[in-house]
């Protein structure tokens, strides 16, 4: 799944290939949204709500698309080839005189009514790389459960937005701290929050992304994706859990040694059905 910095990339380059031009063709593959037509109105500004992606038009009205898991959205010149997979895959093309923006795999595609917004993303906690940033506000929201596991809080986007698989498993092993680590056991809860925020931020202006400060390929993270490998500071075995219940379970990433405290039994890379951090989407 996507993370807040792959999706506010997205909408920087969206709104500076959208914004302030006139849409000259629209074409919405869902069923929802088939005889819509965006044609004739200007796009005002594309801006990204953690995860969310919001398009909004001079008419009032808003695009709102979720990547969650494979989604994406490619930008090409006017006749170039799409190359963001089959055509068959494509849910939403927005095109004005110098760009076409394709949604590929987008499970969520719908146009938001005038004053809607609040509808769909306010139930957000602060964006961790939004304006909105607060993050007294988010640390209010993850001790409000107290008991919860510091893993799940982190990505429940109701308590900060933004943070996925990948940032959780590294902001909490730089911290040092066991993923089912109760959050009112966490020894330092604002500085796990920053260290998620600066990841996030130093991220987020390139499509790679690296919490070690290497861009060679399997060089980039700590533990995330690295199970069986390894710790890079000590040397232990990177192991690998599922963390939550079915069947919104995710992959969780730790070191024993250099993350101690509750852990449940590892599991076996033979047990992994799936690709790293591939499950159900859960909201």
């Amino acid at each position: 799944m996507p993370e807040g910095d792959t999706v506010w990339l997205a909408g920087r380059r969206m709104h500076d290939a959208l914004a302030g031009r006139v849409l000259t063709r629209t074409d919405f593959r869902v069923p929802q949204l088939a005889t819509a037509d965006l044609s004739g109105r200007t796009v005002t500004e594309v801006v990204s709500r953690g995860k969310h992606l919001l398009t909004r038009i001079d008419d009032g009205q808003t695009l709102h698309t979720h990547f969650r898991m494979d989604g994406s959205w490619h930008l090409y010149r006017p006749g170039e080839r799409w190359r963001g997979g089959p055509a068959w895959q494509a849910r939403v093309v927005l095109e004005n005189a110098e760009w076409q923006a394709v949604g590929y795999r987008m499970p969520v595609v719908e146009l938001l009514a005038p004053g809607d917004e609040e509808e769909a993303v306010g139930h957000l906690g602060p964006d961790l790389l939004g304006p909105d940033w607060d993050r007294d506000e988010a640390l209010r929201r993850l001790r409000a459960q107290p008991d919860r596991e510091i893993g799940q809080a982190l990505l429940d986007q109701r308590n900060l937005a933004g943070i996925g698989n990948l940032y959780k498993a590294e902001a909490l092993f730089l911290q040092g701290v066991s993923p089912w680590t109760r959050v009112e056991d966490v020894p330092d809860l604002p500085a796990l929050v920053e260290r998620a925020r600066v990841l996030l931020e130093r991220n987020k202006a390139h499509p790679e992304q690296s919490t070690t400060g290497e861009s060679r390929r399997g060089r980039q993270h700590w533990v995330f994706e690295r199970s069986g490998q390894p710790c890079r500071r000590c040397g232990t075995a990177v192991l690998l859990a599922e963390q939550g219940d079915a069947p919104y379970a995710r992959l969780t990433y730790w070191c024993p040694r250099c993350q101690p405290g509750p852990a449940p039994a590892p599991m076996r890379r033979a047990d992994v059905a799936r690709p790293a951090g591939r499950t159900r989407y859960r909201p």
